[in-house]
């Protein structure tokens, strides 16, 4: 369905990745960076974390400070970021804004601290990313750089 890279001991290059998340998926990865590239100082790892279910992905990260995991699948991708306590919230004001899909990802949540959690968000249209590029600004403001 939405296969993964899992092999940890085959480290995929730039063709890899792109064949497997396809042209329309790849250019929404490639936007996202581009967007975060304007409000972050970013950087990029490709990483095998957690275990094997979830396989190689972009680690993305301002500074010292983590953003998200996008994870390759077949194509598409999944955004996995953290809502803290802290930013609950600033969430709760702006989740009514956002698409009804984003709303029942923040509802059904893996729960982490009090109030916050970890969303998991398989991206598909460019409304979808947009939502996660607000998420993001909700999780680290942008800077100025």
């Amino acid at each position: 369905m939405y296969e993964r890279l899992l092999d940890k001991n085959v480290i995929p290059d730039a063709a890899t990745i792109r064949e497997h998340l396809g042209e329309e998926s790849h250019e929404r990865l490639a936007a996202m960076e581009s967007q975060l590239h304007e409000g972050y100082q970013l950087s990029r790892e490709l990483k095998f974390p957690f275990g094997n279910s979830y396989g190689w992905g972009y680690k993305y990260s301002h500074k010292s400070s983590h953003l998200c995991y996008a994870f390759f699948e077949k194509d598409t991708f999944t955004v996995m970021l953290q809502i803290g306590d802290k930013q609950v919230p600033i969430l709760e004001r702006q989740l009514s804004l956002l698409l009804q899909k984003t709303q029942d990802l923040w509802e059904n949540r893996y729960p982490c601290g009090e109030r916050g959690g970890w969303v998991h968000y398989r991206i598909f249209t460019h409304d979808e990313l947009t939502d996660v590029i607000k998420l993001l600004a909700i999780r680290k403001k942008p800077s100025t750089k």
